[in-house]
């Protein structure tokens, strides 16, 4: 069932026409029916599908299931028997700064080098194979991206080394939501908060996520969703649903190589 599910066809999506733009010959005041009719030209050459990306192992390789493990000197078992059960979710959602989440990451209250978890994080920071090269085609074709993500703070290091925000907006991070903090996917007022603030119909937005559960939610709240696998089956998955992808030759981004170091 789920599977039937997954991947629903958009009807269509007409492009806007490529002269469609909203502009005035010489200054005046803007009246009540100019406004409505500059409103209604932009939202007509909005191209959908809005895209919502999550982030960690759907665009960006995670560290936490390798890197950080060893710079424990532990096992997976091990680290996740010693860590604190729900310090990390705090961080997430912005309940606690970096500072507390080291003073309680380990249950026993044994200290952590803050500085180097941080490098360590920093350096297993790197796309996931053939995603750059598809958010560029999916940028040059004028789709309208947005992070959707519950990550902490240290989504700015991810910022910071890979450029993220070339691609897509930060739009939805736990650490950041203001009146939505609280809600952890796959919540449906998430969604419903999420539809809201982008002014979309249910229908014109995709949910990519590397989660069932967190697809199924956003299919339940009346999204098109997509789960990761890799980025050729994602490519044939955005294509069914009638996004248009661009093919054209890749020059790649001049820092690439910084990435896989």
């Amino acid at each position: 069932m789920a599977a039937q599910r997954l991947v629903w066809r958009f009807s269509s999506f007409t492009p806007p026409p490529a002269n469609s733009s909203y502009s005035t010959a010489k200054k005046q005041i803007m009246t009540s029916s100019s406004l409505k009719s500059a409103t209604a030209v932009a939202k007509s050459t909005r191209k959908l599908p809005v895209l919502l990306f999550d982030v960690m192992s759907t665009l960006v390789r995670d560290p936490f299931y390798d890197d950080i493990p060893a710079f424990f000197g532990m096992s997976m078992k091990e680290l996740l028997e010693c860590k604190h059960p729900t310090a990390w979710i705090e961080f997430e959602k912005g309940l606690i700064n970096e500072m507390e989440l080291a003073q309680i990451f380990f249950k026993d209250g044994r200290p952590i080098d803050l500085e180097g978890l941080k490098s360590c994080m920093r350096q297993g920071y790197s796309y996931l194979e053939g995603v750059e090269r598809l958010l560029d085609d999916l940028k040059k074709n004028g789709y309208e991206m947005h992070a959707s993500t519950n990550y902490p703070i240290w989504y700015e290091i991810i910022e910071e080394k890979l450029k993220l925000s070339k691609y897509l907006s930060w739009t939805f991070c736990s650490c950041t939501m203001g009146t939505i903090l609280y809600l952890f996917e796959p919540d449906p007022d998430f969604y419903a908060d999420v539809l809201k603030h982008l002014n979309v119909d249910p229908k014109c937005c995709i949910f990519i996520d590397d989660s069932m559960r967190n697809v199924e939610a956003s299919l339940d709240a009346g999204l098109q969703g997509i789960q990761f696998k890799n980025v050729d089956l994602l490519r044939k998955d955005l294509a069914r649903l009638g996004v248009d992808i661009q093919t054209n030759k890749w020059t790649g981004n001049p820092d690439f190589a910084e990435y896989s170091q």
